[in-house]
């Protein structure tokens, strides 16, 4: 399908690609530019003075002061240069943030925040509108109708400015259904057609009442009209599957610095727009950020950290945490080692089930499953008791039903269930036979190499039981392929936890019988439905969680993931070259991709390095503890 074409505003303006021909060009290379003070558009209309009407016009903005908000957007000693080195474990499905493909953490945290923006953004501790490619917006009354004055001085890096036509464009994309992605046209298919009713001032109406259409609508990442126009969904996902479509941040990633399945680098843009506002003038500091793959073998990247190819490095087991990080550099102080505490939600990870198919269609057997995963004593054995239990979609959270089953080991209570099921006997090697049907108790989990040595253990659990549980191992794209595609028993996977809940993305059941949606497990609840509906229009926070609440409750009775364990922390090291903010990591994000946006190469720590590291000096040793916001929110609190 063809996405519409149409000519908004107060006059047709036409846009040429650094190539001069109007068509997108993914060999374009990106050009420096100087912005030109666009003086055709009147105040009234976006242009320049909007700012003295903004006002008198129903606009409001976020007045930004040093007092306020200065130590919370990166930090005055701050220095731009350098490369930071990370190596991740897997290659991009795609370059691209939107379509099919685009939704792995990968691209969402780093690619999507980097290279692309959008109308505005939230304060990183207040979670306050903010302006980004807008400086100004109008809620109207009903709460229905929203309006954004886009700042004119904004440019994608091929030198185009931004306009409202972007902002329709970009909309038009995400509700094409040929960029295969439901969960796009889910969330803008509540609003009409946005109307560019200037060059810098767009408007969009949302169809219902709903407290999140706001934070959704202000911020989308845009793309560029001028590329779009020329293509249908199809040809978006082709063409930049693995190039770079214009984007406005502050970093871009060249076509030539994209090495298929080994490495692709950020470069920091000197002309990037808005690189001395108060917002962004502190952070991305990097000159280049390189992200090279060592795929299915954490032990090498740990390897390579350590013979500095890699400055930093996420810790995620906690026998290397407790056991491997105690060595020369970290003992003389060269490489620094901390837990890190933030106030990030803990997100989802278990094992998924397909309840689509046998034999996890059945809830006995879901249940006998979790039953028999005793996750105590892998959290005693394995893992140093570094965890804690989850037992809800927002662990941790207000939002999660304190009723919930909480699963402990009981293997009585998973036999029984089992016997409920049919399974009351069992074949010549072991395994549990349905008395009906002669079907054996067999079912095979997708996953990566590298987590066998969690699910060894689990598998030997339900053997004991007679439960079967084949292991395939396969790449992480192939995984998230199949489980896109509904073709699994049972996986292993998590999910980062969002501030705001969004079940609907989730737990709608007209999604559970289509693919690429993150509805994996097949869910369906006409009571989780309702819920849904309520959810949306309601603007009391207090009832809101009670509406999450018995969602999770919900959830929790069908059970369609068998929970695994959590931490309310980051595990980090680096090598300390590295200059940071007192926070280290942000309030609600708290990860090491935050070293991205707001660390820098601090040029003394570099010397002070280099001659510990050659004559054998001692450099001070950190408390493995940083918990900056808890006792931020005590300050605030007394």
């Amino acid at each position: 399908m063809k996405m519409k074409k149409y000519l908004l505003g107060l006059a047709c303006v036409l846009f040429i690609s650094c190539g001069g021909d109007g068509k997108s060009n993914k060999k374009m290379t990106p050009q420096k530019s100087e912005t030109k003070k666009d003086q055709s558009t009147s105040a009234k209309d976006g242009g320049y003075g909007f700012e003295d009407l903004a006002e008198g016009l129903g606009f409001q903005t976020y007045a930004w002061s040093k007092e306020k908000d200065g130590t919370y957007f990166g930090d005055p000693k701050a220095k731009k240069g350098g490369t930071l080195n990370y190596i991740h474990s897997l290659f991009p499905r795609t370059m691209r943030i939107i379509g099919q493909n685009s939704s792995q953490v990968l691209n969402s945290r780093t690619i999507a925040s980097l290279c692309y923006e959008s109308l505005l953004s939230q304060h990183p501790t207040t979670l306050d509108f903010i302006p980004k490619l807008a400086t100004h917006w109008h809620i109207s009354d009903d709460k229905m109708k929203f309006k954004f004055r886009i700042n004119p001085d904004a440019r994608w890096w091929d030198g185009m400015p931004v306009t409202a036509e972007d902002v329709v464009a970009t909309w038009d994309l995400r509700m094409d259904e040929t960029i295969l992605s439901p969960f796009e046209q889910m969330t803008y298919g509540k609003f009409e057609r946005p109307v560019a009713e200037s060059k810098y001032i767009v408007s969009v109406k949302a169809n219902t009442v709903n407290w999140r259409n706001f934070l959704y609508f202000a911020t989308m990442k845009l793309h560029p009209d001028h590329i779009l126009k020329e293509l249908d969904g199809t040809a978006f996902l082709e063409e930049y599957a693995f190039s770079m479509i214009p984007g406005t941040g502050p970093y871009l990633i060249p076509e030539e610095n994209i090495k298929n399945q080994e490495s692709y680098t950020f470069e920091r843009r000197e002309d990037y727009w808005d690189k001395d506002s108060p917002f962004s003038q502190h952070m991305f500091n990097f000159d280049k950020i390189k992200v090279s793959v060592v795929k299915d073998n954490d032990a090498l990247q740990f390897e390579k950290f350590k013979k500095g190819e890699q400055d930093i490095f996420n810790v995620n087991r906690s026998r290397r945490w407790i056991e491997e990080t105690d060595f020369e550099a970290t003992q003389k102080g060269w490489m620094k080692k901390q837990r890190i505490f933030s106030e990030k939600p803990a997100g989802t990870s278990g094992y998924y089930f397909n309840m689509r198919e046998w034999p996890f269609n059945d809830k006995r057997i879901r249940y006998a499953f979790c039953y028999l995963y005793d996750r105590e004593k892998m959290n005693r054995e394995m893992y140093y008791n570094e965890y804690g239990m989850m037992n809800s979609l927002y662990s941790g959270t207000v939002y999660e039903n304190p009723n919930n089953n909480k699963f402990k080991y009981n293997p009585e209570k998973a036999v029984q269930l089992l016997k409920e099921a049919g399974y009351t006997s069992r074949n010549s090697d072991g395994w549990l036979v349905h008395e009906k049907t002669g079907k054996v108790l067999s079912f095979t989990i997708i996953t990566q190499k590298t987590s066998a040595y969690m699910i060894t253990p689990v598998q030997q659990m339900l053997k004991e039981y007679g439960m079967d549980m084949q292991i395939q191992f396969i790449d992480y794209n192939t995984m998230i392929k199949n489980v896109n595609a509904r073709n699994f028993n049972v996986c292993m996977l998590a999910y980062s936890g969002l501030i705001y809940p969004n079940p609907e993305s989730s737990l709608r059941s007209t999604l559970a019988d289509q693919d690429d949606n993150n509805n994996v497990w097949g869910f369906k609840s006409d009571r989780v439905d309702e819920l849904l509906d309520e959810y949306d229009i309601c603007f009391d926070q207090k009832r809101r969680i009670e509406i999450i609440q018995e969602i999770d409750g919900i959830f929790n009775e069908v059970h369609p993931i068998a929970f695994s364990i959590a931490r309310n922390y980051s595990r980090m090291m680096w090598w300390d070259k590295f200059g940071y903010p007192d926070w280290m990591l942000s309030r609600y994000v708290g990860e090491y991709w935050d070293a991205f946006y707001y660390w820098w190469i601090d040029d003394e720590k570099v010397d002070r390095l280099d001659d510990a590291m050659q004559n054998e000096k001692q450099l001070p040793i950190m408390p493995i503890d940083m918990k900056y916001w808890p006792a931020y929110l005590l300050e605030l609190a007394s």
